[in-house]
């Protein structure tokens, strides 16, 4: 699609002043009408009723960039929604909690219109969404072995990295998680989250997912073309794979391809693109371990 310097202009958010969502051309880009889900083919499906899946959502709109300004994001519909179809359609009950407690935001501008599944997903979904859990309140005094998460979720969206990398109960969970062999799932800017589990470690201890490899949005496309093509309204003041690298995590992936990759229980991908191979690889992970968890 040929493009003007105007198409290429972040569109203001008339709800705050020097907000910006992204550029007309850039959507032509990054939003298709559909995904690429195929169908979901669980047989082995899970009807234990005991083990659930924990999504930690952001529930901040704006991020604000080097110059500024913000750029008015949240979690992107199709990175959330699209594995939690798949955990859905597994058997497992999904809680989705914010750090806060206040509702998901979401970066409807990316919402696929004329994706049925989706659509439905996202109605089914909505009070959730809207009313979810307070993630202290779910932690309130700390998880056991027993506790029934059999994995943690984290979507992406630039709105991801305001407030879920930084919160020491994220960290906490996490922590958790990796002494526990709960599976952490997690695609595109989602994997910030793993810069809080070096949030208030315990002293002495290593950062748990150094020499880990992950899948991540490329920081290469958040330090050039997106800037060039109005996708987000500037330069941000960090970068996910900068900050990962520098506590040992390995990104693998140079480009957005749909790549996923899994080192021990910490499955990942790069995209949106990564939405439907990553809850796929996540539910067939789950379902054929899960023998191994009492």
């Amino acid at each position: 699609m040929a493009s003007t310097s105007s198409d290429r202009k972040p569109v203001p958010d008339r709800a705050e002043h020097d907000a910006w969502f992204p550029s007309p051309y850039s959507l032509t880009q990054y939003v298709s009408p559909k995904t690429n889900f195929d169908g979901v083919d669980h047989p082995n499906a899970y009807k234990g009723g005991k083990w659930r899946i924990l999504t930690i959502a952001t529930q901040e709109r704006y991020l604000q960039m080097a110059n500024g300004e913000f750029f008015s994001t949240g979690n992107h519909p199709v990175e959330t929604l699209l594995p939690i179809l798949h955990l859905d359609a597994a058997g497992f009950e999904v809680d989705i909690a914010t750090v806060s407690g206040d509702p998901v935001k979401l970066e409807m501008w990316a919402f696929p219109k004329e994706d049925e599944a989706i659509k439905k997903i996202f109605e089914k979904y909505k009070p959730k969404l809207r009313q979810p859990l307070n993630l202290d309140r779910v932690w309130d005094d700390g998880f056991t072995k027993d506790t029934p998460y059999i994995g943690i979720f984290i979507p992406g969206g630039h709105g991801a990295l305001n407030d879920i990398p930084s919160s020491p109960t994220v960290g906490k969970i996490l922590r958790w998680a990796d002494a526990n062999r709960r599976y952490v799932i997690s695609l595109c800017h989602g994997p910030a989250a793993l810069l809080a589990a070096d949030v208030d470690k315990p002293e002495g201890t290593k950062f748990i997912y150094s020499g880990y490899k992950i899948d991540v949005f490329p920081d290469a496309l958040d330090s050039g073309a997106n800037i060039d093509i109005g996708y987000i309204p500037g330069k941000m003041t960090w970068l996910v794979g900068e900050e990962l690298r520098k506590l040992g995590v390995i990104p693998i992936n140079k480009e957005i391809t749909g790549e996923t990759h899994r080192d021990r229980y910490l499955l990942t991908g790069d995209s949106p693109l990564a939405s439907n191979n990553l809850g796929k690889l996540a539910v067939r992970t789950i379902l054929d371990e899960l023998p191994n968890y009492s």
